[in-house]
């Protein structure tokens, strides 16, 4: 997800995450050793994230084993037993899949949960704080931006690799964690309610923004219209695709997708789009002066020819046929939500400053402007990669 949610219940830091509670938390699993410390991480914009190491026995020994300790964002993720299912069954399915055949899916591997000691997938404490355990994966790496065209090639390559692991799991044994998600009949009716209201009277304000939004709306429903006549396949898909979610090993080799919490049935128009939004734009996602802000070809070309390789023989041709379009999608309804949110007077995502949300929005637009303008390439560039 891109962003936090002003609706958070408790982050770290507060009375409820002291260090004494983490570690009795800890304890409520089957972890092997005794839990001697917790470090905050604080990349994390969802849930809040722990570091627990052990020790086998006080003083002497380190645990063969660190786990990763959190507290699931209820405030967002509204079923929680839907949501762990979720993780259990693609974990499930992934892991076997690659005990089955680890030459085809080289260093890849599945997140691990760790059972309570009762054996449930999650923990719910006294004041209805959700919580889970993974394994955590030792001496590896994750990026907030794409270093390179190395990097971009390995990174389309791993999720590649996670939509040929997930298939054959049945979409509909999965909860639909967020509803509508990236429906835009329904952003487009949530932009349309606020621009009516007006509730901190700022539609006169972004004019140009509000004519961006309803000139390129009609163009928008396609891959609605394509999913309601049966055109593309639903499948398992990831829904939150930024580079961070992949973790690399110290020879920077793809081997982890995470943040399996928006894992649900979709396109995979949807994964695509949001990877190309949020990994080739060669600028942060809030910059003030929007020349910096355009689509790097280099990273499309590498990260599209990885993703390719690996997932490309499995997707229609209705599928390859929307990928270019998919960015274009993607960086549209996420600037649509920021605009509705600063419309509405920014109660949904975090802000930082006055005009946050609307400066998100243009940036989007920005880069939306740019795609358009290399649609051309784009396509060629994924023709090329498929052939």
């Amino acid at each position: 997800m891109e962003e936090t949610s002003t609706n958070n219940p408790v982050r770290a830091g507060s009375e409820t995450a002291t260090t004494q509670k983490l570690l009795e938390l800890v304890r409520r699993f089957r972890i092997e050793g005794m839990p001697l410390k917790v470090t905050p991480i604080i990349s994390g914009h969802i849930n809040d994230s722990y570091l627990v190491s052990t020790i086998v026995r006080a003083g002497l020994e380190p645990a063969p084993t660190e786990y990763l300790l959190q507290r699931i964002n209820h405030g967002i993720f509204r079923d929680i037993p839907g949501l762990m299912n979720n993780i259990g069954i693609v974990t499930g399915h992934i892991s076997q899949r690659i005990q089955a055949d680890p030459a085809a899916f080289g260093e890849m591997r599945a997140l691990e949960l760790v059972p309570t000691v009762e054996g449930d997938p999650f923990y719910t404490d006294p004041q209805g704080n959700f919580w889970r355990v993974y394994h955590y994966i030792p001496g590896s790496l994750s990026y907030d931006r794409v270093p390179g065209t190395d990097l971009a090639y390995e990174g389309g390559k791993a999720f590649g690799k996670f939509q040929v692991l997930s298939a054959g799991i049945d979409p509909g044994t999965l909860t639909i964690t967020i509803p509508r998600f990236h429906d835009i009949t329904w952003r487009l009716e949530q932009f349309e309610d606020a621009l009516h209201s007006d509730l901190m009277h700022r539609v006169a304000h972004v004019p140009d923004e509000i004519h961006c939004i309803r000139e390129r709306a009609q163009e928008m429903h396609t891959i609605n219209q394509l999913i309601e006549s049966s055109l593309l396949p639903t499948r398992v898909t990831h829904n939150d695709t930024k580079f961070n979610n992949i973790l690399f090993n110290q020879k920077n080799t793809a081997i982890c997708i995470v943040d399996l919490d928006t894992v649900m049935p979709g396109t995979v128009l949807y994964d695509f789009g949001d990877a190309i939004r949020t990994g080739t734009n060669t600028a942060d996602e809030d910059e003030s002066n929007l020349e910096k802000v355009s689509l790097d070809m280099g990273l499309f070309e590498a990260y599209s020819r990885g993703f390719l390789e690996t997932a490309g023989t499995s997707l229609t041709q209705i599928e390859l046929d929307h990928l270019a379009f998919s960015a274009r999608f993607m960086t549209y309804i996420i600037g649509l939500r920021f605009l509705t949110d600063y419309l509405n007077g920014d109660t949904y995502y975090m802000i930082h400053r006055t005009g946050h949300n609307l400066q998100r929005a243009r940036c989007q637009f920005k880069l939306l402007s740019e795609m358009e303008k290399q649609t051309e390439i784009m396509e060629r560039i994924i023709e090329t990669s498929v052939a």
